[in-house]
């Protein structure tokens, strides 16, 4: 009976030791305000994301995406939002909207973003200072390669929330 629990306890403390190297660390951005209105058909259908891998960026400061209209109330977190269509990490669902910071979690600087590249089929947020890359459709904005994969950073992730109006809100309020 000992050495059968003994058995249970080395294969519990071996497998929380494998969960836990698999974490990545997607709170290195400062967390600030981020509110973005898309909440109407007409809205999202403008500057929302429906199809497998599209993507829209929000920068305030930059006036993107153009001819968006920022209001009081809008604000676009540290360093911008990308905003895409992909896989929810956490449920498996297909199509829908994902959000995260545009600042690369190594740099931790609002003024260097990462930019959109094609990884194949499938797009992939690159860091243009530290060459990290990001997969943004189906794992949730964690590393894939450069510093970031080795130090375990990923990107900040928003919130996407489902409006009655047929549109979305993106928004930091985890």
């Amino acid at each position: 009976m000992r050495a059968f629990l003994l058995k249970i306890f080395l294969t519990a403390v071996l497998a929380s030791a494998l969960v836990s190297c698999n974490t990545v660390d997607d709170e290195r951005i400062p967390s600030v305000p981020v509110g973005i209105n898309l909440s109407t058909m007409d809205l999202w259908t403008t500057y929302g994301v429906s199809g497998y891998g599209e993507y829209n960026m929000f920068v305030r400061e930059l006036g993107l995406p153009r001819n968006f209209s920022y209001v009081v109330s809008t604000a676009t977190g540290y360093g911008g939002v990308l905003l895409i269509s992909g896989v929810n990490p956490f449920t498996l669902e297909a199509g829908v909207p994902l959000a995260y910071d545009l600042s690369c979690p190594v740099e931790v600087k609002p003024d260097i973003r990462v930019r959109m590249e094609s990884d194949g089929m499938v797009p992939v947020a690159v860091c243009p200072d530290c060459g990290s890359r990001y997969d943004v459709v189906e794992r949730g904005g964690s590393p894939i390669s450069g510093e970031a994969l080795s130090r375990k950073l990923g990107l900040k992730r928003y919130e996407c929330v489902q409006s009655p109006y047929g549109g979305y809100i993106i928004t930091n309020r985890y």
